[in-house]
């Protein structure tokens, strides 16, 4: 890297130098938005998927880490959730259509 900004400055002339660090002056706004989002849309569901399983959201932080977000998964898929499973409610028939008339028919 610093090897191609030497050649940069030792082989361009000082306009397209300035054109350079204009170009780099705009884009470089552009990319910390660009990974800003990018780490938004990653934390979020993350953060709500620990929350929901028990640990502590901020795990999700691994993420931040190079390789974290697998280090991540490994702890989501081999921990014991700690989680209430639901009780299973009972089936309740449905009742019949149309509306059948009260039971003894009144005459």
């Amino acid at each position: 890297m610093h090897f191609a900004l030497y050649l940069l400055q030792t082989t361009a002339s000082p306009e397209q130098i300035e054109q350079a660090q204009k170009i780099l002056a705009v884009f470089l706004p552009i990319l910390m938005l660009f990974i800003l989002v990018a780490v938004v849309i990653v934390i979020i569901p993350c953060w709500f998927i620990c929350k929901k399983a028990g640990f502590s959201p901020w795990l999700s932080l691994l993420n931040l880490v190079p390789a974290g977000n697998l280090i991540l998964l490994y702890i989501l898929a081999f921990a014991d959730w700690k989680v209430v499973p639901l009780v299973p409610q009972g089936y309740m028939p449905q009742p019949p259509y149309p509306p059948q008339p009260p039971y003894p028919p009144r005459a």
